[in-house]
């Protein structure tokens, strides 16, 4: 394989990750020679899967991009600026889907920028398929025997129906 050059990190809590999630990844797979996505621990958000099947899941979905791009999965629980420099990412992946999302990230940017200026934010707008769902409402339609199938992949629909007994 090639000298990798340039280093994406796409990072997240992923609980569960969606097509919203995967149209990211596969659109910063194009900007980038690496990416890799960080699955943050973040037990304040209270997850409804453990880390270990966040991680698996994420994998699994992405293993077809292994054919164009290297993509790693790891899990962090550092500030993400530090973890940025670990992965040695010249960029940070970030995805909008409305207006609400780029307040929180506009600062969140400012204060990256203190940290460490020699990293990059990068955001890409969410497909307009995808602008709706979040990951927290996913769960909710799951819990209630909704049909999630148009919001996640096959795996997660799975693995959401397992958690919920459907």
């Amino acid at each position: 394989m090639s000298k990798v050059h340039r280093v994406g990190l796409y990072p997240g809590t992923f609980d569960p990750i969606t097509n919203g999630h995967l149209d990211i990844i596969q659109r910063a797979a194009k900007l980038v020679d690496k990416l890799v996505i960080g699955i943050a621990i973040n037990k304040d958000k209270g997850p409804l899967f453990s880390l270990d099947e966040r991680v698996a899941m994420v994998k699994d979905i992405t293993a077809p991009l292994q054919q164009r791009i290297a993509v790693e999965v790891r899990p962090f629980d550092t500030l993400l600026m530090k973890f940025a420099e670990d992965v040695k990412a010249g960029v940070i992946i970030r995805g909008l889907r409305a207006v609400s999302d780029f307040e929180y990230e506009f600062q969140m940017v400012g204060m990256n920028q203190k940290l460490n200026s020699e990293i990059e934010t990068v955001f890409l707008m969410a497909d307009p398929t995808c602008q709706a769902i979040a990951s927290r409402l996913v769960k909710e339609i799951a819990r209630l025997g909704g049909d999630v199938s148009q919001f996640v992949p096959e795996t997660v629909r799975d693995r959401l129906a397992a958690k919920f007994g459907a």
